[in-house]
């Protein structure tokens, strides 16, 4: 049984997808690992990790634009605003997704679907650096 820890840090632009999936299969690629699995962990709670489609971007900009409805910045209802309008907002974005993904290793390759992608997704409006630890196990 093998196994690698590794760290992505990915340098995000403010709010939006950050398309990490090259560098997590390169993670595995580096793990020697055939079969296994690969789980992923953003150290944040401001920011997700989200598996979506990778080919149109009108499905992004879609989940943008219903979040922003669902958790509106600068909504009156949030004390938490230490860090601007956006802070608490970007906060329950995360708890409403993830910010732990496992997928499965088969022959030295992630096993997404043909329009899956990984994605950080940056709640915040201004720019942030994320990590992302990266841990394959397998044979």
């Amino acid at each position: 049984m093998r196994q690698q820890l590794t760290r992505v840090t990915v340098r995000t632009g403010g709010r939006g997808f950050y398309d990490i999936t090259a560098r997590v299969q390169e993670q595995v690629k580096a793990a020697s690992v055939r079969t296994g699995l690969c789980t992923l962990h953003l150290q944040h709670t401001s920011a997700s990790l989200v598996i979506q489609e990778n080919a149109d971007p009108d499905v992004r900009r879609d989940f943008e634009r219903f979040f922003a409805r669902l958790v509106p910045d600068g909504d009156a209802l949030f004390s938490h605003t230490l860090e601007g309008e956006d802070d608490m907002p970007a906060h329950i974005r995360t708890a409403l997704t993830t910010v732990n993904l496992s997928v499965p290793v088969e022959q030295a390759a992630l096993t997404l679907g043909t329009w899956q992608g990984i994605y950080v997704w940056e709640h915040r409006l201004e720019p942030h650096q994320r990590v992302v630890v990266v841990h394959v196990i397998g044979e």
